[in-house]
């Protein structure tokens, strides 16, 4: 079977780990009823997670640059084959564009709340918006990128996880490609 690498496979699960809990505490600070300190501690925690997510893809991409990934099975359609790299682009395209926007909406916020990774790394804010003249005004629509980016995200890795069932129930494409293998390799 035409596998992919341990560390593409440890890569992506670890990527799809940090995403979703980003995702979670995400819709979970915007959609509960929190104390202050508690809404904080959770902003700091969808922060670091975010963080994260954006270091493993720039991880990912020098991976992916380095290590061919396995082709993809003959049986598929044109077009299957078309919407799987379609697919993925999309979604490196927004593993890097929604953690950074993120990070805008952060280094433009009025408020000038730091970023302390984890409770213990100081993060950055960048220059070019912590430095805007009229931060209140660019709040809702930074905002409203970030929210629109995670909610497009959300709807494809669910399209993503739905094509992967679909080609394993198939058989066509099975999930052990991108699962990990305990066997040892003899040789």
């Amino acid at each position: 079977m035409n596998r992919y690498s341990r560390g593409a496979v440890v890569l992506h699960w670890l990527s799809a780990l940090f995403v979703l809990a980003a995702i979670g505490v995400g819709l979970y600070m915007k959609n509960a009823p929190l104390p202050p300190k508690t809404m904080f501690a959770l902003f700091q925690l969808h922060k670091s997670l975010g963080v994260t997510a954006l270091g493993l893809v720039a991880l990912r991409l020098v991976w992916r640059a380095t290590h061919r990934p396995p082709a993809l099975p003959d049986g598929l359609a044109a077009w299957e084959r078309a919407a799987a790299h379609g697919v993925h682009v999309l979604l490196y395209v927004l593993l890097i564009a929604v953690p950074v926007s993120g990070w805008i909406v952060v280094s433009a916020s009025p408020l000038n709340i730091p970023t302390v990774l984890y409770g213990a790394i100081p993060w950055p804010h960048l220059p070019w918006f912590s430095t805007l003249a009229d931060k209140k005004a660019w709040e809702p629509l930074l905002k409203a990128i970030h929210d629109t980016g995670a909610f497009v995200f959300i709807a494809i890795i669910l399209g993503h996880v739905g094509a992967a069932v679909r080609h394993a129930v198939k058989g066509d494409v099975p999930l052990a490609r991108m699962g990990f293998s305990f066997r040892r390799k003899d040789g």
